[in-house]
């Protein structure tokens, strides 16, 4: 651990902020002037910093991109109408990034070496933080092992980096998506519940082949059967039957999403029955063709909340029901939105003022 937290500041000298244009936000293209780096070595945390955004050398031999020692978390800060800026559940994702550490043997970050390092970086780049409808700015926190080594063990020395970009909608319209039946996101006892880099870039293939079918995400199905719904692409899956609100239930296979944490909350809060159970194509098929299936849609930070039009199975596409304005994903939507723009009292603590 840090000895102190003073985190030694190097400011831009060249802003690029003049460049940003906020009708035109292209998700993780834009990023803002400065990044927080902290190191691990000799078994504790060093020299934090901030530092104008720019690239970090790494030895050829890097231990992260021989054997996949690389994590990252994903979160938002939102400005209100005052101009006041806030992060939407900053310790659940804390709490998650450590989880994905210790799965892939990495050192936990300290709670208020994360916080200070994230608060003070929001502040120094707030400029960049937009309020236009719909927008944020984005949050990536990621660690990677930094050891010049060519042996599978773990490394010795890591580094923390925390990088911000205003991003707008992720996604402009109704998803169109597929049951996956042959390629695998993760299986049971694996590391599908951690945000390692791994997990993302084994689901780029199959990702590729449906969106060359047209479709824009897939409903990734568990690995012995590919009967039960695991995740709809990189978001976590939500279906309301017969008005309850149906997922997955969590496993060392899905990721614990915030955002569907959330989502379910605010469902409990309603009085709407929530069930974290196995869900399984042939049940979703049914009840759609029974006309029970009232909405499908993704969730997760980067899209919040994302309708499903149209599900793909067995080589037919099925279409949902357009969502109502009164729906479940609507009410949901409009709510946290209300939360994290302090629109409306943040019953449950979520928000964290910067």
């Amino acid at each position: 651990m840090l000895d102190t937290l003073t985190i030694r500041t190097q400011q831009t000298t060249a802003s690029r902020l003049t460049h940003l244009d906020p009708e035109r936000l292209e998700f993780g293209k834009t990023f803002s002037d400065h990044m927080f780096v902290v190191d691990y070595r000799d078994g504790e945390w060093q020299d934090a910093q901030i530092l104008p955004y720019g690239d970090i050398s790494v030895s050829p031999a890097n231990s992260a991109l021989h054997y996949g020692q690389a994590i990252f978390e994903g979160m938002k800060a939102y400005k209100n109408s005052n101009g006041e800026i806030s992060l939407f559940r900053p310790y659940d994702n804390l709490r998650r990034l450590n989880a994905s550490a210790e799965r892939m043997c990495m050192p936990l970050v300290p709670e208020e070496l994360f916080m200070q390092g994230l608060s003070q970086l929001i502040r120094l780049d707030s400029a960049w933080v937009p309020d236009s409808p719909g927008s944020a700015l984005y949050i990536r926190p990621y660690m990677f092992a930094t050891d010049g080594f060519i042996g599978v063990r773990p490394s010795d020395t890591y580094k923390l980096v925390i990088f911000t970009c205003p991003v707008g909608l992720y996604y402009n319209k109704p998803l169109r998506v597929r049951f996956e039946e042959r390629y695998v996101r993760s299986a049971e006892g694996g590391a599908g519940y951690a945000k390692n880099a791994g997990n993302y870039g084994a689901a780029m293939y199959p990702t590729k082949l449906a969106q060359s079918e047209g479709y824009n995400q897939l409903i990734w199905t568990d690995a012995s059967e590919h009967r039960y719904v695991e995740e709809s692409g990189t978001m976590n899956a939500i279906f309301v039957i017969d008005g309850k609100v149906i997922t997955p239930a969590l496993s060392t296979s899905i990721l614990d999403g915030v955002t569907r944490r959330s989502v379910l909350q605010l469902a409990r809060d309603w009085g709407m029955t929530v069930e974290e159970r196995k869900v399984s194509a042939v049940e979703l098929m049914q009840a759609l063709a029974d006309g029970r299936l009232e909405e499908a849609f993704g969730v997760g930070t980067a899209a919040t909340i994302a309708p499903i039009a149209v599900i793909g199975y067995q080589g037919h596409d099925h279409e949902l029901p357009a969502p109502k304005p009164d729906s479940f994903s609507s009410r949901a939507s409009a709510a946290l939105h209300a939360i994290r723009t302090r629109q409306t009292p943040d019953t449950h603590g979520w928000m964290v003022a910067v």
